[in-house]
């Protein structure tokens, strides 16, 4: 049995699609239910439906054999598991952004709020720029709004959201785009249905 976790929301929309046109492994996933997993015995596949930041949690403790997860989630992650592939999909940015002309504090150190304080603050240790991380989980830009920080380090798609807030990007940080990841003696153990799996992906 092949157990996928895959992420929920963003990246799920955008992998299903392709997840269900596999003769092997697809045709299993309604987005529209409420179900969180979904299993197909006979054919020995069964997919699990979490929260981005649990993923590599299940995948590194081998409540799931593989994932299909955010770049930026890896990143902030702690978790050991391997990085097999990048699916060139859900592709977006990792930005620094606040309000216009005003990409530096205007005294001491810069407060930066964030989803990633473990990414920001590695970003910032090596420009050897001293700030100060404030972590938030949702609306990041508001803070700067409302002068809880000088800045915000979040993931940009599009960049409407930052513009419909008069934010704009100060400097780009990495690209971001979905991987697949895998348990490490799942990839011992099943690595061969684990590279029929990542030929889905081309």
């Amino acid at each position: 049995m092949l157990k996928v976790a895959v992420a929920k929301g963003r990246i799920a929309e955008k992998v299903v699609p392709i997840l269900n046109t596999s003769e092997e492994f697809g045709g299993l996933i309604d987005l529209s239910s409420r179900k969180l997993i979904f299993e197909d015995s006979r054919r020995q596949i069964t997919y699990i439906i979490v929260k981005p930041g649990d993923l590599p949690v299940y995948v590194e403790s081998g409540a799931a054999d593989v994932g299909l997860v955010g770049k930026d989630v890896l990143m902030e992650s702690e978790c050991s598991v391997y990085e097999l592939l990048d699916l060139k999909t859900g592709c977006c940015r990792m930005a620094v952004a606040g309000l216009p002309g005003r990409p530096q504090a205007p005294y001491g150190r810069r407060k930066v709020a964030t989803k990633y304080p473990r990414l920001a603050g590695s970003y910032f240790r090596s420009k050897a720029e001293p700030v100060e991380i404030i972590r938030l989980e949702g609306s990041i830009e508001l803070a700067p709004l409302v002068g809880l920080s000088d800045a915000i380090v979040d993931i940009v798609e599009s960049g409407k959201t930052l513009e419909e807030n008069g934010l704009t990007i100060y400097e780009e940080i990495c690209a971001i785009s979905t991987r697949l990841i895998a348990n490490k003696v799942s990839y011992k153990l099943k690595n061969d249905v684990i590279n029929r799996f990542s030929a889905i992906f081309g």
